[in-house]
């Protein structure tokens, strides 16, 4: 599919860019965006619930009273789970929530998510463009100018930029990534994907060499 590039006033630079039908043209798979974004979530959990036993509590460990003879139930020590301040019983303990999910499974996540993404015409290819300090104000402008201000928006850069960084991370509505790192959840969780010409460009360079 072409993509027409946009320059930071949003007109039509008369360049186009072709995204492969490979990875924007397939039939998305709803399960595997399922499970990928799944996993993504799994994996920011920290795992930290800890509760504790009746070995961790505090409380002397003699026996309350004698076996028999009292005419009450038989007791344990103070610890006990049954009273309070006692120890839980099967209570939550650190572990982790991630999963394994297959580097295939994965990748055809990301190109369905991308795909969907395509299909809804919410895929914006703007030209490689410097900010000369970190300018909130005007990446902003940029936005208003391509019809993505106001919208959940996935900004794609090639290759780190530090004034463009700056300029875009004090928008709650922008999360800006490196092409390498864009994952299932962040291009599902977005309403229209803003790429960078250079970064367009990866897609048909990957193509080829493959």
């Amino acid at each position: 599919m072409q993509v027409d590039v946009l320059n930071k006033a949003g007109q039509a630079t008369g360049r186009k860019v072709e995204l492969p039908e490979e990875i924007f043209g397939i039939e998305p798979n709803d399960h595997v965006i399922y499970l990928a974004v799944k996993q993504y979530l799994a994996a920011k959990r920290q795992g930290t619930h800890k509760v504790k036993t009746r070995a961790e509590v505090k409380g002397a460990s003699r026996k309350l009273h004698r076996q028999k003879g009292t005419g009450g139930s038989r007791k344990g020590n103070i610890r006990n789970p049954l009273y309070k301040g006692g120890g839980t019983v099967f209570g939550p303990k650190p572990h982790g929530y991630d999963f394994k999910l297959n580097r295939k499974v994965k990748d055809l996540a990301k190109m369905s998510a991308l795909a969907y993404k395509a299909k809804e015409n919410a895929i914006v290819v703007v030209e490689d463009f410097e900010l000369d300090a970190p300018k909130t104000r005007e990446f902003q402008a940029v936005l208003s100018n391509i019809n993505a201000a106001g919208k959940k928006t996935l900004f794609v850069l090639p290759e780190y930029n530090d004034n463009l960084y700056l300029s875009f991370r004090n928008l709650p509505a922008v999360t800006g990534m490196l092409l390498a790192d864009i994952n299932t959840y962040d291009l599902v969780n977005s309403d229209v994907l803003v790429l960078t010409e250079s970064a367009a460009k990866v897609f048909t360079e990957e193509e080829v060499a493959a």
